[in-house]
């Protein structure tokens, strides 16, 4: 038997506080987890890959480079400059693809002259090296290049730090191999030689003079006799972006994290979730007379003049009783569908007339107090008269 007092509003909230703190204590840990990641994640440098910056994500040394070997490269800011100063005896390379718009692309496409795409996304690679897919993620080693591309055989290993790889398809050669996937792919589009390069670290003054960074980005690069080099600026705001949608946006890592922490949260929510058994019944620890809860309900309804609300329970009341003994289904109390078989089995059973059964059952709302009182006797007079018969 239950005992003491009823649970306050402040014991059950404790209660319910004990039981999720577990999940409350994983969500914070992880959500300060992924800002941390985010708050120490180096962000790219406007610098980044730019031949002009002598910083150590810009590419001034492998400039200087090609310049001594005579191939000095022309930096361009935009897409339609880089396109004008093409030849058919030129290296485009293109640099900060995620600044591209649509009409870029289509500028490119369009260029004369071998193309080196560094760190391309896959709407850069749909439109300048059909066929090639991104594949996995970041990687963190050096490899040799097992192909028969002469600029990596050339270079040997070489150090990407990191980056992303990408399959290669049929008439493409892929070097520097993780599994099926490449760094390093090159293909025929067009007249013309695409190289796609999935990471920028070896043409950048931190890490050009690692293993065979320099002679991979001075193989590449060098091939012919003139070099444009495009680092777009950023948009003009509202500028086409390709159709890309905010998912596009979003680093295949944070969309991994996001799985993870969701599947994560459902094991925690099944281990901790309550597990539902039989029902058990206990004894009220206060046990109320009906007789009182009728009264309490009815001076509220007194204090508040409605009239009409008692009179509706008073003819539910009265409904709900009479359907057993009229041989009618239960639902028929609550049914308006049902009002006229009811009022007439009503005046069939007594001696009121179907007019005064169904004012009874059915009627108006009281005029005033002793209205009610009126309709009170009268349903107890014909729920009196229907069992009696």
């Amino acid at each position: 038997m239950v005992t003491g007092a009823v649970p306050t509003a402040r014991d059950v909230a404790g209660r319910r506080f004990r039981a999720a703190r577990g999940v409350v204590a994983f969500l914070l840990v992880a959500l300060i987890a992924a800002l941390a990641l985010a708050a120490l994640r180096p962000a790219a440098s406007p610098q980044r890959l730019d031949p002009a910056s002598a910083s150590q994500q810009g590419a001034r040394a492998l400039a200087q480079l090609l310049a001594q070997r005579g191939t000095p490269p022309s930096v361009r800011r935009s897409a339609r400059d880089a396109a004008q100063h093409s030849t058919s005896d030129t290296v485009l390379v293109v640099t900060r693809t995620d600044r591209l718009t649509g009409a870029d692309l289509d500028l490119l496409r369009t260029a004369p002259g071998d193309v080196l795409l560094v760190e391309p996304g896959q709407r850069v690679l749909t439109a300048l090296a059909p066929g090639v897919e991104e594949a996995r993620g970041a990687y963190r080693d050096a490899v040799e290049p097992g192909c028969a591309v002469p600029a990596a055989q050339l270079a040997g290993r070489v150090g990407f730090q990191s980056g992303a790889t990408y399959t290669v398809p049929s008439g493409a050669t892929g070097c520097y191999r993780e599994e099926e996937a490449a760094r390093l792919v090159q293909l025929p589009v067009g007249g013309r030689t695409v190289t796609v390069l999935g990471s920028g670290a070896p043409l950048t003054n931190e890490y050009l003079a690692d293993q065979g960074n320099a002679a991979l980005a001075l193989n590449l690069i060098g091939a012919r006799s003139a070099v444009v080099w495009l680092v777009p600026d950023l948009p003009a705001p509202g500028a086409d972006d390709g159709d890309q949608g905010l998912l596009d946006l979003v680093p295949p890592g944070v969309t991994l994290f996001a799985l993870q922490l969701v599947v994560a949260v459902v094991l925690v929510a099944l281990w901790r979730g309550r597990r539902f058994g039989p029902v058990v019944t206990e004894p009220l620890p206060v046990v109320v007379r009906s007789a009182e809860t009728a009264e309490g309900r009815a001076r509220l309804y007194r204090a508040h003049h409605a009239r009409g609300t008692a009179a509706d329970a008073l003819r539910a009341g009265t409904r709900a009783r009479l359907m057993p003994l009229l041989g009618l289904p239960r639902s028929a109390a609550d049914d308006p569908r049902f009002s006229v078989e009811v009022v007439a089995a009503v005046a069939a059973r007594t001696t009121l007339d179907q007019g005064t059964a169904g004012f009874a059952l059915y009627g108006p709302e009281p005029a005033g107090d002793a209205a009610l009182v009126a309709l009170s006797d009268l349903l107890n007079d014909l729920e009196r008269q229907v069992r009696q018969s």
